[in-house]
């Protein structure tokens, strides 16, 4: 998958050019603006790149997206009301279509032609909604990424979301760099030996994807409790994709040489991050968890639920954590230099 990628300055190639919690956001990019079952007939709003959005759907159950702010008195539109398809001002009354024209405004007999709201592209994907905060003609709804294991019959899922004071890029660092899951995750999804397994790094296009192999080695919690596996010697294959600025996904096989009669000897985790910065601090983030194995099983269900926002809860308080001292750092810094320039003045 290609993505188009904008910036509004460039990187600081004095620190070596690699992106960090101050570079401009990627918005020539599809993101998430929320699941399916969170956009509805009533009006929400959510802040994405810095731009606060109204979403909504209209009656034949499309999502829309426009500008959470009137162009007359900067009213939040999301505070407004919906009449069929077009979306009131709660303070003047003026009315906007999905497409952002204004198609009404009380006071004048004649709607001005400037009066309209940007509009987002979006476009849903259930369980998912994308939109699209860039140049709207460069909004190739085919640069969508694939979930097709969202929506499969032969996977189980679940998820949840957080929204968390630290940058896009860090969490796709933490998703990236797994040698950390023995030391922040040891009750769910890391094992002493795992911070040890083979590693292969490569790329495909614009996707980089890490390989872990781990033979012969009793699985975490998080696999082992589903399966029945745990304490049992097993091999653990994942596959950790960074698919765009918006999604990471990570593809986990165990496979357990000397099943027991009547169960599998393969078991599939697919697990899914969707990452959509508010700003360069904040972010919204979405998680799935599927697995090929026990689909109808409501205590797996409630399992995977618990454990995994155990383990992403401890990612959140790790990379909040971590821009705290990098802010404090950095403005240590900037004061130290600007003393040392007041000095030599």
């Amino acid at each position: 998958m290609a993505t188009v990628v904008t910036l509004e300055r460039p990187f600081n190639f004095e620190i070596g050019g690699y992106a960090d919690h101050s570079t401009p956001l990627v918005k020539n990019c599809w993101y998430v603006a929320g699941t399916s079952s969170e956009i509805s007939r009533d009006i929400i709003s959510r802040r994405f790149l810095g731009v606060d959005v109204a979403l909504y759907r209209t009656l034949d159950g499309r999502p829309a997206a426009v500008r959470n702010r009137c162009p007359h008195r900067s009213f939040p539109l999301a505070k407004g009301r919906l009449d069929g398809d077009i979306l009131v001002c709660g303070y003047h009354g003026m009315q906007f279509d999905p497409s952002g024209r204004c198609a009404k405004m009380p006071s004048m007999p004649i709607v001005p032609t400037n009066a309209n709201v940007r509009s987002f592209p979006i476009a849903e994907r259930s369980p998912l909604v994308w939109i699209w905060m860039g140049d709207p003609d460069q909004a190739d709804e085919t640069l969508i990424p694939a979930t097709p294991w969202l929506n499969s019959s032969e996977f189980k899922s679940v998820g949840g979301t957080f929204q968390l004071n630290s940058d896009y890029v860090s969490m796709h660092e933490n998703l990236l760099d797994q040698t950390h899951f023995p030391f922040l995750h040891p009750g769910t999804v890391g094992t002493p030996e795992y911070a040890r397994s083979k590693l292969d790094v490569r790329q495909e296009g614009d996707v980089i994807i890490i390989d872990r192999i781990l033979k012969n080695s009793p699985p975490p919690g998080i696999y082992g409790v589903p399966t029945g596996l745990m304490g049992k010697p097993v091999d653990r294959l994942s596959e950790a994709r960074f698919v765009s600025p918006g999604m990471h996904v990570a593809f986990a096989k165990i496979v357990d040489h000397e099943p027991e009669q009547g169960k599998p000897s393969t078991y599939r985790f697919n697990i899914t991050h969707l990452i959509t910065p508010e700003t360069n601090g904040r972010i919204h983030y979405w998680w799935f968890n599927s697995r090929d194995s026990k689909l109808g099983d409501l205590e797996v269900d409630a399992f995977m639920v618990k454990a995994s926002n155990q383990a992403y809860t401890e990612d959140v308080d790790a990379l909040e954590w971590i821009l705290q001292v990098v802010e404090k750092t950095q403005s240590h810094s900037l004061t130290s230099i600007s003393r040392r320039t007041s000095r030599d003045s």
